[in-house]
């Protein structure tokens, strides 16, 4: 997956004016600060070459992550959505992955970070994204007066405290006027808050799209867990900062997508990478009879079908 080549072009203009010492430093400031001050309400950044920083270290992962989930959403709902609200959008990775997939009419970027949204505005200067609007929101206090057809939260909810989630999910859903899109890591924690989610949005009506084959308890227990992989090129200073030879990062994230009228979620859906062998394909599936592992030989008719799949992808069980 590749990232935009106006975005590529905009992270170098936002680091050029620091040098790889000053931003690798950056960087590790705001590691050590994330894990500090986790859901504290403290800023994360604290000036421009830290914004910087944090957009060329994690907006590439971000960006493939939503561009993955919304992806998989479209495959199972008819729904195009032409206006997008990107609740706690950070420097707009997700508004940049929705424009690739959508082209919308318009965007709202929802920040509370004053830094974030700065640097956020000028990465999509003189881009095809230079009419969003970006304004002031957190989700953390249950309210977004900001409406869109698809409403996107990536990578939020887990800064929002237990006690203020449902009512931060609550308002989320009500800004939705179509489809609901949230993304978390790809951890057993990131998962567990995600099992938490889906029960209260199925419990206020939502309608399963994805990655779920159903509206049914979910069959993905401890100590297993869902998430999903996508794998991301690294520029060389994407490299550099992140102190790296690997050409590209893969990133681990677990996502739901419900809308407000009845979609058409998957038969089944990969789980883990298929266990590719001579003449047999094995793979773990999700589906409305629960989770399983089904081995597909070559004289099987979904034989071919079988090979060709990913994790994450779904799966025709006809």
């Amino acid at each position: 997956m590749e990232l935009p080549h106006s975005l590529l072009q905009a992270m170098e203009e936002a680091a050029s004016g620091a040098s790889v010492t000053q931003l690798q430093q950056a960087a590790q400031q705001l590691s050590q600060r994330y894990r500090d001050s986790r859901r504290s309400g403290q800023p994360l950044l604290s000036d421009r070459t830290e914004a910087a920083a944090y957009a060329i270290t994690r907006m590439p992962a971000t960006y493939g992550a939503v561009y993955s989930a919304l992806s998989w959403t479209l495959e199972h709902t008819d729904c195009r959505p032409s206006t997008i609200v990107d609740v706690g959008a950070g420097t707009g990775a997700a508004s940049w992955a929705a424009w690739e997939l959508l082209s919308p009419d318009s965007i709202t970027c929802v920040e509370k970070e004053a830094s974030m949204k700065a640097q956020g505005l000028s990465l999509m200067k003189n881009t095809p994204l230079q009419k969003a609007a970006w304004v002031s929101g957190n989700i953390s206090r249950g309210e977004l007066p900001y409406h869109g057809d698809l409403v996107i939260a990536s990578y939020v909810l887990n800064e929002v405290s237990p006690e203020q989630q449902p009512a931060a999910v609550k308002a989320l859903w009500e800004a939705a006027g179509e489809l609901l899109l949230i993304l978390e890591p790809g951890t057993p924690s990131g998962f567990a808050q995600m099992r938490k989610i889906r029960e209260q949005l199925l419990s206020m009506g939502a309608f399963m799209v994805a990655p779920c084959p159903h509206g049914e308890s979910c069959p993905v227990c401890e100590p297993d867990w869902c998430h999903f992989t996508c794998r991301i090129p690294r520029t060389r200073l994407h490299r550099q900062l992140k102190g790296g030879d690997a050409p590209f990062e893969d990133e681990k994230f677990t996502y739901l997508a419900v809308s407000k009228t009845l979609a058409a979620p998957c038969q089944a859906r990969v789980l883990r990478h298929p266990i590719v062998e001579t003449g047999r394909v094995t793979l773990e599936l999700c589906s409305n009879m629960g989770k399983s592992k089904t081995m597909f030989r070559k004289k099987d008719a979904r034989y071919k079908q079988a090979r060709k799949l990913d994790c994450g992808d779904a799966f025709s069980m006809e």
